[in-house]
C-alpha cells in the first residue's frame, strides 16, 4: 500500500540554517570506495527515481528565499551528506511535486520531506543505535538496521561526498510541540494565536557589511533571525534540543478556557492597544503553567514545576500529584509523542485561575515607591526579617501630633478584573518596642480607588466601615470582601488601583486607641467567585 506523505502547512517556520553551509560539513573518510557523488549514486538506482525527481524540483531555501540551487545539484557538489532514500511507490510523489509548484509549498517540502531524509554529517548504519541530526534540525536514531522505525533495505552505500541508505519507505516527519499546535486540527486555535507572535529580526552582528552610503549601512549579506516572542516567554516549543511536556485542551475546551480567562483581562477604554494586550495576557494565562521543562524536574511523579517557576515564590507554578484524579494530568484524553517532548491532550483546561494567573497581590508598605500620598503623618520604613512578616520589613506610620488623624494612599499593581478580599496586615506594637509596647488597637477606615470600563476614576468608601486590629498579633484585617474590579490593570505603567487608609479616632477616644500603625502590607486575596 502506498504511504502518503503528510506535509506541513507553509506557515511552519522555515529551516533554521547558518549563514555558511560549510559550518555543518564533516570531512569524508579519505577513501570512500567510489568516485561518484551522492546524486550520481542515486541516479544509478532505478528504484529511487521518484525520490530523485523530488530532489530535482526542490530548491534550497535560505532566509525564506530560493537560492536557485536544487537538492540534486547540492548532492552533486563537494558538500558532505547522509541520505536516507525511500524506494518508489512508498510516498506520494505527485502530491509533493504539486506542492513544490505553489508559492510557499516548496519550503514546506524542503523542511518536512527532503530535509527529513538528509543529514549534513556522514553517518553509517552499524550495530547499536546512535543519534543523528537531520537537515531540518530534527534528531533521529540510526543503527541496528533502522532509521527511526523505518527499516533500511540497503545500508552504507558510500559515495565520494557521503553515504546513502536505501529505506523501505519515507521517514515520517515528527512534529515538535509548536508544529503540533499549528497543524493538528484540534489545536489550531492555539497555533493561530502563537503564530501571531512570529517575526523576523535583522541580525546586524551576523550580517556582512559593505560600508555606508549617505550614512546608511549597506550589507552584502543580510542575516535575518526568526523569533517568536510568545515562545520566548512561555517556552521554546520549536527547539529540537529541548525536552518538554505540554498540556493543552482540544478545541472546545480551549474555547471555554479562553472565554473564562478573557473575563479577567478586560482593559478600560483609555488603554492603548487594549485588544492586543488582552490577547497577550490571556494567552500567557492559559499557557504559562501548561509547559514543563523536564530537565528541571526533581520528581515528576510527585510534582511538576512549570517553566515559570521561581524559587522565591514557591507557592505558584508547582503542581503536586499530577497524575492523581484531580491532578493536572489526571484526565488526559490522548498522549502525542513529539520530536521535543510529549503533548497531553485534555478535554478541559485542567487548572483553576487561583492556581495560575489569578494570584495574591502584596503591596509591601515598606516600599515607599508605592506610597502615593499621605497627610498629617510621617513614616519610616523599618527592616525586619521574620516568617510572620512579608517582604523585607514594615512601615511605621506616625501621626504629626497626638491628635492627628492621618491618611496613607498606596498604589496597588497588577490587579485583574476579578474579585478580591482586600486586607491590611497590621503588626503588633511589640514589633518595634517589645519591652513596654503600646497595647492599644489602631482604629481606621479604608477606601478603594479604581477605574470603570470607560477609564473613569471611581472611589468606594466601603460603607464607611470602621476597623480595628488586634494589637497582640499579626492581624489580617479584611476591609472589603469579594471586591470586584471591573477592569484589569495588569502590567500597566499607569497604576490606577489605590487603597487609602484613614486613621479615624475622635479626641475622646485618644486614650483608647493608638494613632501609630505598624503596617506590613496591603494584601489582595483572590476569591473564587468572579460573578458580577
Amino acid at each position: 500500500m502506498k504511504t502518503l506523505f503528510k506535509y506541513l502547512p507553509v506557515a511552519l517556520m522555515a529551516l533554521t540554517g547558518c549563514t555558511d553551509w560549510s559550518d555543518h560539513y564533516d570531512d569524508l573518510a579519505a577513501a570512500s570506495g567510489s568516485d561518484m557523488t551522492l546524486w550520481q549514486t542515486l541516479e544509478q538506482r532505478p528504484e529511487l527515481s521518484d525520490f530523485c525527481e523530488v530532489l530535482s524540483h526542490t530548491e534550497v531555501f535560505r532566509m525564506h528565499k530560493k537560492t536557485g540551487v536544487s537538492y540534486a545539484q547540492l548532492l552533486n557538489s563537494g558538500q558532505s551528506f547522509t541520505v536516507m532514500a525511500p524506494i518508489n511507490g512508498t510516498f506520494n510523489k505527485d502530491s509533493i511535486l504539486q506542492l513544490v509548484t505553489t508559492n510557499y509549498g516548496d519550503s514546506a517540502v524542503e523542511k518536512s520531506f527532503v530535509g527529513n531524509h538528509l543529514s549534513r554529517s556522514t553517518t553509517s548504519a552499524i550495530a547499536g543505535r546512535k543519534e543523528m541530526r537531520l537537515a531540518n534540525t530534527k534528531r533521529i536514531m540510526i543503527g541496528d538496521g533502522k532509521v527511526g522505525n523505518v527499516g533500511i533495505l540497503d545500508a552504507n552505500i558510500h559515495a565520494k561526498n557521503g553515504v546513502l541508505h536505501v529505506v523501505e519507505h519515507n521517514v515520517p516527519y515528527a512534529y515538535n510541540l509548536y508544529e503540533a499546535m499549528c497543524d493538528l486540527p484540534q489545536f489550531k486555535e492555539v497555533g493561530n494565536i502563537l503564530r501571531l507572535y512570529e517575526e523576523d529580526e535583522f541580525d546586524e552582528n551576523a550580517s556582512l557589511s559593505n560600508g555606508t552610503i549617505d550614512g546608511v549601512p549597506v550589507y552584502i549579506d543580510s542575516v535575518v533571525v526568526e523569533r517568536n516572542k510568545m515562545l520566548e516567554a512561555i517556552g521554546l516549543l520549536n527547539a529540537e534540543d529541548s525536552t518538554y511536556r505540554m498540556i493543552v485542551p482540544s478545541k472546545e475546551g480551549w474555547q471555554r478556557a479562553w472565554q473564562k480567562a478573557s473575563e479577567y483581562f478586560v482593559y478600560d477604554k483609555k488603554v492603548a492597544k487594549s485588544d492586543s494586550i488582552s490577547r497577550h495576557w490571556i494567552t500567557r494565562a492559559l499557557l504559562d503553567d501548561a509547559i514543563y521543562n523536564m530537565t528541571l524536574q526533581d520528581s515528576p511523579e510527585d510534582s511538576l514545576i512549570s517553566v515559570q517557576y521561581n524559587r522565591k515564590e514557591p507557592k505558584y507554578h508547582v503542581f503536586y500529584n499530577p497524575y492523581a484524579a484531580d491532578g493536572v494530568l489526571g484526565n488526559v484524553e490522548r498522549t502525542i509523542e513529539c520530536s521535543n517532548g510529549i503533548l497531553y491532550e485534555t478535554k478541559e483546561w485542567p487548572f483553576r485561575p487561583e492556581q495560575t494567573f489569578f494570584r495574591e497581590i502584596k503591596c509591601e508598605a515598606e516600599d515607599e515607591s508605592l506610597i502615593l500620598a499621605n497627610t498629617s503623618s510621617s513614616y519610616n520604613s523599618r527592616m525586619y526579617s521574620a516568617d510572620s512578616v512579608s517582604g523585607t520589613g514594615y512601615l511605621d506610620i506616625v501621626p504629626e501630633t497626638e491628635l492627628s488623624n492621618w491618611t496613607m494612599t498606596f498604589n496597588v499593581k497588577n490587579t485583574i478584573a476579578g474579585a478580591y478580599d482586600i486586607c491590611a496586615i497590621i503588626l503588633p506594637n511589640s514589633i518595634y518596642n517589645n519591652v513596654s509596647p503600646n497595647t492599644l488597637s489602631c482604629k481606621f477606615r479604608a477606601s478603594v480607588i479604581y477605574v470603570n470600563e470607560k477609564g473613569e476614576e471611581k472611589s468606594d468608601n466601603l460603607g464607611n466601615t470602621v476597623f480595628t486590629n488586634n494589637p497582640f498579633k499579626v492581624d489580617t484585617v479584611v476591609v472589603a470582601r469579594g471586591f470586584k474590579f471591573p477592569v484589569c490593570n495588569y502590567d500597566q505603567i499607569n497604576t490606577k488601583i489605590k487603597v487609602k487608609l484613614t486613621c479615624y479616632i475622635t479626641k475622646k477616644e485618644t486614650d483608647y486607641y493608638s494613632r501609630e500603625m505598624f503596617l506590613d502590607c496591603i494584601f489582595l486575596r483572590p476569591t473564587s467567585n468572579n460573578e458580577e
